[in-house]
């Protein structure tokens, strides 16, 4: 897995140059965002179980579609691989919120997901809003931690969603 880090220097590396001002100032942002990210990470990790049920709780309340019969999360095995789902994205978010870098969503998660979909059948706006309303409590239980500035959360959330959308599945 790579990170914000590994990205700069292989960049800077493969064109042959020194690290300029530019550079150094993306390393000093990664660095003084580390706290945080690691915080977060932190707060994910402890209420992974709790995000994830409070998500699909909201999703099913707002789409009851879904649950009643001929709807994807209907039947307990459907239910549960759609929590299971947003399970794997935010652990995977998770990864990418403390490297500072989207890498790991691309080889991870997106790539092989338009091929699963289509064969499920999944749809993928419930998906996309399911993934948004985790980012959403995500960025509450951080702040309620005590992290001022809950920006940074934003980026593997949103690459996820916007990659999942944009794709043709």
């Amino acid at each position: 897995m790579r990170d914000a880090i590994t990205n700069l220097i292989k960049n800077y590396d493969g064109t042959g140059r020194y690290l300029d001002g530019s550079a150094i100032d993306r390393l000093k942002s990664y660095f003084a965002s580390g706290t945080d990210r690691v915080t977060a990470a932190a707060v994910i990790n402890a209420n992974a179980a709790t995000i994830v049920k409070e998500a699909g709780l909201q999703l099913f309340e707002e789409q009851p579609e879904l649950i009643r019969p001929g709807g994807n999360a209907y039947t307990t095995r459907r239910y549960s691989a759609c929590l299971r789902d947003m399970d794997y994205y935010l652990r995977y978010a998770t990864y990418a919120l403390v490297a500072a870098d989207t890498n790991v969503l691309d080889e991870r998660v997106l790539q092989g997901l338009r091929e699963t979909y289509n064969s499920l059948g999944v749809p993928i706006a419930p998906t996309v809003y399911g993934i948004q309303i985790m980012k959403e409590i995500v960025k509450q239980k951080v702040a309620a931690a005590g992290v001022a500035n809950t920006s940074f959360l934003d980026q593997p959330f949103d690459h996820l969603t916007r990659e999942i959308s944009e794709q043709s599945i």
